[in-house]
């Protein structure tokens, strides 16, 4: 398949994703990057609550910490958006847990999304994804604590696709656990993964 004709399919996957409305409980809009092809793929967990009216993933405090941590290795934040595909597991909001913070979305949900990010796989053939967040991680690694996981590189298979696996913890103000060791050291070791892979340099190119 061409490059214009992969380009084309992307786009026709992102507009009927933003038609979706197959969760009742789920608060739309849908949230969505830009349609790019990328060797790079980030997936997040949920959007917030102002990701919708914004327009974009990670458009609030927890972006802000993110792309603070993207900048360090020589991507800043309109750049990255410009140069990765921005997925997540959820891609509309939970809503508020009565108990405090967002809501987690159930296992029902995060399946019916879960065919979005299928195709998403299957069009990019990404050669890196970053997960970012425990709910992120845990589609794709086996995660009892973050320190297991985050620091290195995992080889996996994702939705029949070989692909290299970098770890980052949820960057929200309410965590402290990229803010205290182990965590400080563990998140600075997977940026350093992440600068070094062969994916992450193509895209430093432009």
């Amino acid at each position: 398949m061409s490059v214009s004709d992969r380009q084309h399919q992307l786009e026709q996957h992102r507009q009927a994703l933003l038609a979706c409305s197959s969760c009742p409980a789920m608060i739309r809009p849908v949230v969505s990057g830009k349609s790019v092809l990328s060797p790079v793929l980030l997936i997040g967990q949920a959007p917030g609550d102002k990701e919708g009216v914004l327009g974009g993933p990670f458009a609030w405090t927890a972006g802000k910490t993110l792309f603070k941590w993207f900048a360090q290795i020589g991507l800043d934040e309109a750049s990255f958006r410009e140069r990765v595909y921005m997925a997540a597991v959820c891609r509309c909001f939970p809503g508020k847990n009565p108990k405090g913070g967002d809501r987690v979305p159930n296992p029902q949900e995060i399946q019916q999304c879960a065919g979005w990010l299928q195709a998403e796989v299957e069009l990019l053939q990404p050669k890196l994804i970053i997960p970012v967040g425990k709910l992120a991680i845990q589609q794709m690694l086996a995660v009892d604590k973050l320190s297991d996981v985050i620091g290195g590189l995992h080889r996996l298979n994702f939705h029949g696709h070989d692909t290299d696996v970098i770890p980052l913890p949820h960057p929200s103000g309410a965590s402290t656990w990229h803010r205290t060791e182990p965590g400080v050291g563990l998140l600075q070791a997977a940026l350093a993964e992440i600068q070094e892979h062969p994916a992450w340099r193509q895209i430093l190119l432009g």
